[in-house]
């Protein structure tokens, strides 16, 4: 089992509407295979940062996932316009130990 951290430095005062994307795009990316999501922001960290956590079985599963999401009309329209909101980010992936 894997922990993949999808890590976003949002522009300043854009975490919110990113969270809520995230949330609306949630039902669609768990219908593909990415499992017990969880969406985070800052507390303690660099401002206005928002963390998408979530649980895959093996890594292949998580970048097939990736690439089926293309296909999703639904999922392309939550997410919509969602690189505005961000300047950067970067995707940290864990094994369950």
């Amino acid at each position: 089992m894997y922990v993949v951290r999808n890590v976003f430095q949002c522009k300043p005062g854009k975490a919110k509407e990113l969270v809520e994307k995230m949330k609306a795009a949630g039902p669609h990316l768990e219908a593909m295979g990415v499992r017990n999501r969880r969406i985070l922001s800052d507390a303690a960290t660099g401002f206005w940062t928002v963390v998408v956590e979530a649980e895959v079985e093996n890594v292949a599963d998580y970048f097939d996932a990736l690439d089926r999401r293309g296909g999703s009309r639904e999922l392309a329209d939550a997410m919509a316009g969602y690189m505005e909101l961000v300047t950067g980010g970067r995707r940290e992936i864990y094994k369950l130990e």
